[in-house]
């Protein structure tokens, strides 16, 4: 893959789910920081902490560096890693490349029972030109009984919203095409008598179609205590085809003196996938049993621009070095109507619509974030000991703010309409409310978001930070990195619950002063061999979604997420699980590795982590709700791991092998988190017969090890 996700595989104990999220050393999102040149930048998706990583095209990136062990110079908040992207800023020579790629993958492509649906006229751009528009976000009636006559004001409103919702509900068949992709190059120097000029142009396109043929979901879980064996209560399988798009533009100039470097860069990513998908579902939960099938229609797109301008000053004299950052970044995610249907068959082999498989659902989901930061470094190179250190410090300021909202109607098909399965019926003009003048027949909607909408709200953050390091060469082969960073964070948050009970405008809903302290140990054993301790105090706090009142149902899955503010408890027995109290997490690191470093660019490696959880996050079950989880404090937990790396060419086998070379990484992680009461309580009415519940369980989403491996052969 020519992304910065697909480039990660190969980094040892980092793994990437879905194509996009990185993981590192099996910690969940919450746990791993993204960084552009540097700096701190905003997500393109409310339910990670992590930015994409498949948005970013290889063609502009220069390097990717992952940070493992926290050090003074880095954000405080990452646990399992930190991901810097460096952006290409001077050419080292004149360069121009033109490339066309085409991938052919037999099971997704030039196939005619491709899955899609009927978008815009710009999907292959990337974005939706509106053929995806709400139909209304101001002046809605609520539902059908609110607005009495049809014909008077607010019916006449009614229908004219009902009339603006793009009919098409079915996912099709059509023809697929196989991937494909353009990018171009240019960069250049230009001497001049005292100074240097470059700079570099990119602009990339990518186009390409997966499709998953009898794919299966499914849920499952224990009944009574005496049977061990899991009962389906959900299950699902089918076809599903995706499209996706991405297309990036870079600029950059730089400047370079005798002592100075400057540059400015501009970056700006569009992304837009679509999906359509068709499956049978048998759903067998709670009492309900039934068979149906269902019909989804997708479409997200998202928007990354980035400006970037740093300088690098040295004063060769003094030993003194002054590097200094400004970026703002704006990021756009939009999932314009996402459309939902399911169809209960019944014995006749007739369809229905109901409660029991679930209303249809157009879902339309926007956020938009901005964040701005500035950094300013200096180091001064000194003696120590008669040996060469250096004394780094710096400042920092990042300011973010992000602006959240969705829209979500319920559609439902009132009375004796005549289902036929084909859900581009509901939207047909004849079908549509009031059907032939009946008040109570014919396609309806209702709007779960008025008159109060807790998904939407706005908030922002700002991180003030200082630092101060010291390398100090204590002798020839022992080297201690000695840092603190202070790191002030506050958090603001708008927006309310359903019932207005709580408003909040603007209020500080997080105010954490931390001090970081970290301490490296470098020993050089031998030219080859080096051993290398730390210990080191970071952070994990809670996201803008967390810190809210939020409440998000997913069709699909049918769990609803409810922010952290939400309190829960059984009100009829006077117990409280939760306070709506949400905070950050504490962590302690414990780093040792032993490397060996070879000819040729071979390498071994082995390393061990440990580290200590205060007030982990974990998302926990909401009891006031059936499907139903919260973001929670529980209890203090911890995490040990191993790692092993191995670089070696295969030219010990035989000399004609030596151009070939293998990458083997290897991770284990064991976890343990103390549960939640809520947790707990419920562990224990489920237990199986015999079975005993402790109070510790592995920690959420981490896994237990990773693999990775690879042969490459270098002419």
């Amino acid at each position: 893959r020519q992304d910065a996700a697909g480039a990660m595989k190969r980094i040892t104990g980092v793994s990437v789910s879905n194509g996009k999220y990185v993981y590192v050393r099996g910690l969940g999102d919450r746990y791993t920081k993204s960084l552009l040149n540097g700096v701190d930048i905003p997500g393109l998706d409310p339910d990670r902490n992590t930015t994409q990583m498949d948005i970013f095209p290889t063609a502009v990136i220069n390097n990717i560096i992952v940070h493992k062990t926290f050090s003074a110079e880095l954000p405080a908040d990452f646990t399992g890693g930190a991901v810097d992207i460096e952006i290409k800023d001077f050419p080292e020579k004149k360069h121009a490349s033109f490339s066309v790629g085409v991938g052919y993958n037999p099971n997704a492509h030039f196939r005619n029972d491709f899955l899609s649906y009927e978008g815009g006229r710009t999907d292959w751009l990337g974005f939706d030109d509106g053929t995806r528009a709400i139909p209304a976000t101001e002046d809605i009636p609520q539902f059908a009984e609110a607005v009495g006559n049809p014909n008077g004001e607010a019916g006449m409103r009614y229908r004219e919203i009902l009339g603006a919702f793009n009919p098409t509900m079915a996912a099709m068949q059509q023809n697929s095409l196989a991937d494909f992709s353009l990018g171009f190059s240019y960069g250049n120097q230009k001497p001049r008598e005292n100074h240097t000029w470059g700079y570099n142009f990119a602009l990339n396109y990518k186009n390409e179609t997966d499709f998953y043929k009898d794919a299966e979901y499914g849920r499952y879980g224990l009944s009574t205590p005496d049977v061990n064996e899991m009962e389906r209560r959900e299950f699902q399988y089918g076809d599903f085809g995706v499209n996706n798009v991405l297309l990036s533009g870079m600029a950059g100039l730089a400047l370079k003196t005798n002592k100075s470097k400057y540059r400015l860069n501009l970056l700006l990513i569009q992304n837009g996938e679509s999906k359509a998908g068709i499956f049978d579902f048998i759903g067998s939960d709670q009492g309900s049993d039934f068979n149906a099938f269902q019909h989804g229609l997708d479409h997200s797109q998202r928007t990354f621009a980035n400006v970037f301008l740093d300088g690098n000053h040295t004063n060769l004299d003094k030993g003194w070095k002054i590097n200094w950052k400004l970026a703002s970044t704006y990021s756009l995610l939009k999932d314009p109507d996402v459309r939902f249907t399911r169809y209960e068959i019944n014995d006749d082999g007739s369809f229905r619509i109901g409660t029991e498989v679930g209303f249809p659902e157009r879902i339309w989901r926007n956020l938009d974030e901005i964040s701005t930061s500035g950094v300013f470094n200096m180091s001064k190179n000194f003696n120590f000991l008669e040996n060469a250190s250096k004394l780094n410090f710096g400042v920092l300021g990042t300011y973010k703010y992000r602006d959240y909202i969705i829209y979500n109607y319920a559609v439902n098909p009132r009375g004796e309409l005549d289902l036929t399965g084909n859900p581009d019926e509901l939207f047909w003009e004849e079908n549509l409310w009031p059907k032939d003048g009946q008040v109570d027949v014919g396609t309806t909607y209702e709007t779960p978001f008025i008159p109060h909408n807790p998904n939407e709200y706005n908030a922002n953050s700002l991180n003030l930070a200082a630092y101060v390091s010291a390398e100090l060469s204590i002798t020839s082969d022992f080297k201690a990195i000695l840092g603190v960073r202070l790191e002030n964070y506050t958090q603001r948050y708008t927006g309310s619950d359903q019932q207005q009970d709580n408003v909040l405008d603007n209020e500080k809903v997080l105010d954490d002063l931390g001090i970081f302290p970290a301490i490296n140990l470098l020993y050089k054993i031998t030219d080859k061999q080096n051993l290398r301790a730390s210990y080191t105090q970071t952070i994990a706090r809670p996201s803008f979604k967390e810190l809210s009142f939020a409440e998000i149902y997913d069709p699909i899955t049918g769990i609803t997420f409810i922010g952290g503010f939400h309190p829960d408890g059984d009100d009829l027995e006077g117990v409280e699980y939760w306070d709506g109290n949400l905070i950050s997490t504490d962590i302690q690191n414990f780093d040792l590795r032993w490397e060996w470093f070879g000819t040729g660019g071979q390498m071994l490696s082995l390393s061990g982590f440990y580290k200590l959880f205060k007030n982990p996050i974990e998302i926990v079950q909401y009891t006031k709700q059936v499907g139903a989880f919260q973001p929670r404090n529980v209890g203090d937990g911890t995490a040990l791991g191993a790692e092993f790396e191995l670089r070696q060419s295969l030219g010990f086998i035989s000399e004609a092998l030596q151009a070939f070379r293998m990458n083997l990484n290897l991770t284990y992680n064991s976890s343990s988190i103390q549960m939640s009461e809520t947790e707990y309580e419920s562990r224990v009415d489920n237990a199986r017969e015999g079975e005993e519940i402790e109070d510790y369980r592995t920690m959420a989403g981490m896994a237990p090890y990773l693999v990775n491996g690879g042969l490459y052969y270098t002419g």
